[in-house]
């Protein structure tokens, strides 16, 4: 790899302001999450004080992404380091920050030399000599990759990282790093927790976008590319024609920070909007009347929005309409709808949950976890090459707990993507604290041994494996109008968390929660330390007093998902059962004598799945039903485990309150209140699961808790 020739001078700094003493705690804007720009201690400005203070702008076309880039390199720098930081446009005397594409670089410099692996959306950020001047260089091959580089440079410096002879190179390694919000057009949220909706209100679009302009700033901080914007139960309306206006006032705030505007749609919208005169009597996707249709439509979204990304899918599922209705398959329904959107280079995610949910649950071959893989892995290779499957990291529903969906490694000739879910609809709905991007390494690191041969799921999804033009990872965020985004001011590490793993699947939980740690609350050691522990330990900890050994969250999933109901999984069709009797609990999903599942997988791991002595304990009652009786791992039976965990993690969500509050003098009133409302809160709803399970398993096993606090 090349580069500028690197010298380190240091010129003479512009007088800066050193106040004396430490700087006190300050009230926070929780709408600026990790974005808060605060003033670092006198120290730490004193380690940035040959930053030049001039920022060099040589765009050869006018850009809302580099103004947007531009705006935020200032009003970073001036927060954090004080004083005033000047664009200009002519080359200076004085050393500066260039800011820009290589192209306009190179009316700078033309015997620059870039980095051989700048690509797509990279950044590059250096110091240089340039005319015998120290610069710092914040560039990329395209006006995204310079924002996502200004991003990352303020980022350095509000973690107090040196800058001295930097050169680094970051390229993303995904194409598709996309949030999807579950917004109704009345302004509520499914499955949302934090407030109505940032983009929908009494039917329409928000008169005031400010709020989703501050979301798209946001997400573009932390490399997010592309967000639909609408629930996968599609309301058919947002393709009308008269809405499409309304559509383009997103577009128009997500614009000058990069991010793509995408919608879900209905596969029946055919048959459903438009006027009565336009409007076809079918959806068949074999029929020329809807692949016209489809085409015109998408057409003249176009002709709004020419930077459209595409469009998500949930068909045939949970009582969508689908093209099962006319014997066709979703390939049929994703490639009428792609080959409309492919003259536009959009995209289409056709999502992989498509079960059936009314399955008899007297019959123990029936299993909704083989859905996935039984229907879509039959089809690879027949979907367009711009079409995506969008699949769910687990094969039942974002569960506390579950394996790798088969489905991952069961397409080699299809796009896909990988679906994780950021709002706790299963996790503690932002009242509970629930780290997940321990959960989502363990899937993305998770070896599928596709043909005996290393396939980890990160390497899968991003397409590298096989060649795939497209590919990456899709998070559904929800957030609300609340200021702080999903309620929970700890929950924002799931955003944050999400984004990172979508640029870069191999960064390490302990350094994103690090990274987003001192980036919210500032570079105190302690205050550091104590809230990552907490953040590393959080979804063991709710695993534990929830749904352990692999049984799922054992929550009403009858109702709002929400709280212990573990009788509401069974005797009924939705299949995410844990067939607990008097007897036993766990579900046989074995070949021999079971459902069958275990055979999705690859050879190597099928085996691994198939008997008790190698399935993992966290996974034992996803895959087999065992007597209460049988011993794990451990040693213990799996009765008393039960037992154990839901007492250890009840005791564990009670140290999280101890653990907040020894940094209590470190962190400003507002949030300080508000994390430990939500703490306490939790420790308490911690016994109410762990009394609910503990005595729902002694009641059905008949077994007494060796250390008799089970229904005492």
């Amino acid at each position: 790899m090349r580069f500028f020739r690197l010298t380190l001078q240091l010129p003479i700094a512009a007088a800066l302001f050193l106040g004396a003493g430490t700087i006190p705690i300050q009230a926070q804007t929780p709408q600026d999450a990790w974005l808060r720009y605060a003033p670092l201690d006198p120290a730490a400005i004193a380690k940035y004080s040959s930053l030049p203070r001039l920022i060099l702008r040589k765009d050869k076309v006018d850009s809302p992404i580099l103004n947007s880039a531009a705006q935020e390199l200032v009003r970073g720098l001036h927060g954090m380091l004080g004083g005033e930081f000047r664009p200009i446009n002519a080359l200076p005397q004085q050393p500066f920050l260039y800011l820009g594409t290589l192209d306009s670089l190179g009316s700078i410099t033309p015997d620059h030399i870039s980095p051989l692996n700048l690509t797509g959306d990279g950044y590059w950020i250096a110091e240089a000599n340039l005319g015998g001047k120290t610069c710092y260089l914040i560039t990329a091959k395209t006006e995204r990759g310079v924002l996502y580089g200004v991003f990352a440079f303020l980022s350095k410096i509000a973690r107090e990282q040196s800058l001295a002879s930097i050169t680094e190179v970051q390229v993303p390694t995904n194409s598709i790093r996309m949030i999807d919000q579950w917004d109704n057009l009345d302004g509520t949220v499914e499955r949302g927790y934090a407030g109505p909706s940032v983009f929908f209100e009494n039917g329409s679009v928000r008169d005031d976008l400010t709020r989703a302009t501050e979301y798209a700033r946001l997400l573009a901080s932390v490399g997010i590319n592309l967000c639909a914007i609408n629930n996968v139960n599609a309301n058919p309306l947002l393709l009308d024609k008269a809405f499409l206006p309304q559509l383009r006032r997103v577009s128009e705030a997500f614009r000058p920070w990069g991010v793509r505007l995408a919608i879900s749609v209905d596969v029946s919208s055919p048959k459903t909007i438009g006027a009565s005169d336009t409007r076809l009597d079918t959806f068949d996707p074999k029929d020329p009347l809807v692949a016209a249709w489809w085409q015109q439509t998408v057409d003249g979204l176009y002709k709004e929005i020419p930077d459209f990304a595409g469009f998500v899918v949930k068909a045939d599922s949970e009582g969508r309409a689908g093209p099962a209705s006319y014997g066709r398959t979703p390939a049929d329904a994703a490639n009428v709808i792609a080959r409309a959107l492919q003259p536009h280079n959009g995209l289409l995610f056709y999502r992989s949950f498509v079960y059936d949910h009314h399955l008899d649950w007297r019959n123990p071959k029936n299993d909704r976890a083989r859905a996935a893989h039984d229907i879509f892995h039959p089809l690879d290779g027949q979907f367009a090459d711009n079409v995506v499957i969008q699949i769910k990291h687990g094969p039942i529903d974002f569960q506390v707990r579950e394996p790798v969906s088969p489905l991952l490694g069961g397409l080699e000739k299809t796009n896909e993507s990988i679906e994780l879910q950021i709002t706790q609809e299963y996790t503690g709905q932002q009242r509970h604290l629930c780290f997940l991007v321990p959960m989502w390494k363990e899937v993305l690191d998770f070896d599928m041994r596709n043909e005996n041969s290393s396939t980890p799921v990160r390497a899968l999804v991003s397409g590298k494996i096989y060649q795939r033009p497209v590919g990456g990872l899709v998070g559904v965020a929800n957030v609300g109008m609340d200021e702080n985004w999903l309620a929970h001011p700890l929950a924002l590490a799931n955003l944050y968390g999400f984004a990172r793993l979508a640029w870069d699947p191999t960064l390490s939980t302990q350094s994103i929660a690090e990274e987003w740690t001192r980036l919210t609350f500032g570079n105190n050691a302690t205050v550091v330390n104590t809230i990552d522990t907490m953040l590393l330990s959080s979804w063991n900890i709710y695993e534990s007093y929830t749904g352990p050994l692999g049984a799922g969250t054992l929550t009403d999933i009858l109702g709002n998902h929400y709280g212990p109901g573990p009788g509401s999984s069974e005797g009924n069709g939705w299949g995410q059962w844990h067939c607990a009797d008097h007897e036993g609990v766990g579900m046989d999903r074995t070949v021999a004598t079971g459902t069958g599942y275990v055979a999705q997988y690859s050879s190597e791991i099928a085996k691994r799945y198939e008997f008790l002595e190698t399935t993992p304990n966290e996974l034992l009652l996803f895959f087999h039903h065992v007597p209460y009786t049988y011993k794990i791992h451990s040693g213990k039976t799996v009765i008393q485990h039960i037992y154990d965990s839901h007492y250890d993690g009840a005791s564990r969500a009670a140290a999280l309150v101890t653990q907040w509050q020894s940094i209590k003098s470190h962190i400003d009133q507002p949030r300080y209140e508000d994390v430990m409302h939500r703490l306490e809160y939790q420790a308490g709803h911690a016994i109410v699961w762990r009394d609910a399970i503990c005595n729902y398993f002694a009641q059905l096993s008949g077994i007494p808790d060796e250390h008799r606090r089970a229904g005492n």
